[in-house]
C-alpha cells in the first residue's frame, strides 16, 4: 500500500459510523424532548441538585469514545432533570422568556446547517437580515433603518451606545481613541437602569462616572425636569452631554420612562436618545397596552430581546439602529480576506460589519419559524395576557391583608412582601427571604426579590406564555401558608 492509500485508510470524520442507529436514537431524543415540554406543569419549577448529580460535573476530560446512547442518557439524567425552571408556567423569578418549541426545532435546524452568519450570499443571511427588518417594522422604525442580532439586551446596549459615543465624540474615536474626545461625555437614564449601562459605559472606556443617574418619580420613572436639570448642571461644568437613555420597562418594577418627552427633550438638546427595551420594547406590538411604549419609534437606536417576550429560545437579542450609515462605520473593518466579490459566496452583505462578531450563530431561524408558525397578532396578545395576569395578582395582593405592594405595578413585574406585625425592615428581608426559598425549594413557584424605594420585597416577573391565573392563585396560597409556618417556628436566624 503506497503512502496516499495509507492516508485515505487513516482519514477520520465526526459522523455516526451507523446513520441507522443515530437516527433511532434522534427520534428518541425528540419524543423525549416533546413529553418533557407537554408535562412541564408537572414537575417541580427547580429542584436541588443531590450530590452525586453535581460529582458528575467534576469527572475528568473524556479521552476515548462512548456510545451516544449513553452520552445521552448522562444528559437526560444528570441536565435535563434539573433546569434552571425558566420554561415552568409558575417560574417568574428573573425576566425570561419560556422558549417554544418550535424555536427549539429552529435551533437544531440551524445547528444542522451550520452557517456563519457573518456574512455572505447563502439563505441564512437573508433570513438574519429578514428577521431585524421584521423587528424594524414591530417597533416603528423606518425601513431605512440598520439593525443587528445579537446575544441578548446587555450586547444589543453596548451596540447602540458604541454607536451613540462615536456619533458624538467630536473626533474619529476609532481612529484616534477615547482620549482625544475633546470634552467627557455624559449619558443619563434613571437610577433604575440596568446595571448593564454601566459595563457599557466601563467597556467604551468612559467610565462608570460617565453615566448620571437621575432620580425617578413616584411611578419610578426618570423625572424629567430633573434630567433637564442634570444636562445643564453638565454643559456649564464643562462636560458634553452625548445621550438620553430611556428605559421601556425596568428591570425592577417594570417602570416604562416617558419616551415622547425624552424623545423631544433629545432633539431639543441635540443628543442621542437611545431606548433600552429589552423588558417592554415589544409592548409595541400589543393591541390593549402599545400606548405605554409611544415614542419608541422616535428613538435613535433600541435594544430589544427576542428571547423574552417572542420566547426565542435563548440566545437572541437585537439592536436596531435609525442610522445605518453611523452604525456600519462604529463597527466595520474590510480585512485583504474578508474582501467582496462581485459574484459567488463572498458577494453577500457582510453582517458582522454592524457588531463585536465575527463568527455568528443562526439566531434569526428559530425567531422567524416561530413568528410564521403563530403570526405577530398572538405575540402581541400573549402580551397582554401577561400583563393582565400582573393586574390580577396585583388586585390579589391588594384586598389580602397579610400583604402588602411596595410599588406600582406598569406592566407585567409585580412587587410586595408579607406583614409582619411589629417587625423591622431587617426582619421583614430575613421572614420575606425566607418565604421565597421555600417556595423555591419546594418546587411550588420561583420568585426573585429586589429592593424598592429601601423596601426589600419579593418580585413576581411574569414573562411566561403557559402561566394561568390559577397559577398565581396557588402563589398566593403558598405565599401565606409558608408565612404562616414561619411565623409559627419563629424566624431564622
Amino acid at each position: 500500500m503506497d503512502t496516499l492509500q495509507e492516508a485515505a485508510v487513516m482519514d477520520e470524520t465526526l459522523d455516526p459510523p451507523d446513520w441507522a442507529e443515530m437516527q433511532a436514537l434522534s427520534h428518541r431524543i425528540v419524543e423525549d424532548a416533546v413529553a418533557y415540554l407537554k408535562d412541564v406543569r408537572d414537575r417541580p419549577v427547580w429542584r436541588q441538585m443531590p450530590v452525586e448529580v453535581r460529582a458528575f460535573f467534576s469527572e475528568p476530560l473524556p479521552r476515548s469514545p462512548a456510545p451516544i446512547a449513553e452520552v445521552y442518557g448522562d444528559v437526560a439524567r444528570n441536565v435535563m432533570a434539573y433546569p434552571m425552571g425558566n420554561i415552568h408556567p409558575r417560574f417568574w423569578s428573573w425576566y425570561m422568556g419560556s422558549s417554544n418549541f418550535t424555536g427549539a426545532l429552529g435551533d437544531f435546524l440551524a445547528a444542522i446547517q451550520g452557517s456563519n452568519l457573518g456574512g455572505g450570499n447563502h439563505a441564512a443571511g437573508l433570513m438574519d437580515s429578514q428577521v431585524v427588518d421584521w423587528c424594524k417594522e414591530m417597533v416603528g422604525f423606518p425601513a431605512s433603518a440598520s439593525g443587528t442580532l445579537v446575544s441578548g439586551g446587555s450586547m444589543a446596549n453596548l451596540i447602540g451606545l458604541t454607536v451613540a459615543r462615536n456619533a458624538k465624540a467630536g473626533v474619529d474615536v476609532r481612529e484616534r481613541g477615547v482620549g482625544a474626545i475633546p470634552k467627557p461625555l455624559r449619558f443619563y437614564a434613571s437610577d433604575q437602569v440596568h446595571s448593564c449601562h454601566r459595563k457599557a459605559m466601563e467597556v467604551l472606556g468612559l467610565g462608570n462616572r460617565a453615566l448620571r443617574r437621575v432620580s425617578t418619580d413616584a411611578d419610578l420613572r426618570i423625572d424629567v425636569d430633573a434630567l433637564k436639570t442634570a444636562i445643564a448642571e453638565d454643559r456649564a461644568a464643562g462636560f458634553k452631554p452625548a445621550c438620553i437613555i430611556g428605559t421601556a420597562g425596568t428591570v425592577n418594577t417594570g417602570a416604562i420612562d416617558d419616551l415622547r418627552a425624552l424623545a423631544v427633550l433629545a432633539a431639543e438638546e441635540d443628543l442621542w436618545f437611545h431606548v433600552d427595551g429589552c423588558i417592554g420594547a415589544l409592548i409595541a406590538i400589543a393591541p390593549e397596552n402599545r400606548s405605554l411604549v409611544a415614542g419608541i419609534e422616535r428613538a435613535h437606536s433600541v435594544a430589544l430581546d427576542p428571547h423574552k417576550w417572542l420566547h426565542a429560545p435563548f440566545e437572541a437579542g437585537c439592536a436596531l439602529v435609525r442610522d445605518a450609515v453611523a452604525h456600519r462605520n462604529a463597527f466595520a473593518v474590510t480585512p485583504e480576506y474578508l474582501e467582496s466579490t462581485p459574484r459567488g459566496l463572498a458577494s453577500g452583505q457582510w453582517l458582522h460589519d454592524y457588531g463585536l462578531q465575527t463568527s455568528r450563530g443562526f439566531r434569526a431561524l428559530k425567531i422567524w419559524m416561530s413568528l410564521k408558525e403563530h403570526g405577530i397578532e398572538k405575540f402581541g396578545r400573549l402580551i397582554d395576557q401577561n400583563i393582565a395576569q400582573a393586574g390580577y395578582l396585583t388586585e390579589l395582593i391588594r384586598v389580602e391583608a397579610a400583604l402588602e405592594l411596595t410599588a406600582p405595578t406598569t406592566i407585567n413585574i409585580v412587587c410586595f412582601r408579607h406583614r409582619l406585625d411589629g417587625a423591622s425592615e431587617e426582619q421583614l428581608k430575613s421572614f420575606n427571604t425566607e418565604i421565597m426559598l421555600r417556595l423555591q425549594e419546594e418546587g411550588i413557584a420561583a420568585v426573585s426579590d429586589t429592593t424598592v424605594h429601601g423596601q426589600h420585597c419579593l418580585r413576581v416577573a411574569i414573562t411566561n406564555h403557559r402561566t394561568r391565573r390559577d397559577d398565581l392563585d396557588l402563589l398566593l396560597r403558598e405565599t401565606l401558608r409558608i408565612g404562616a409556618e414561619i411565623k409559627t417556628a419563629a424566624l431564622p436566624d
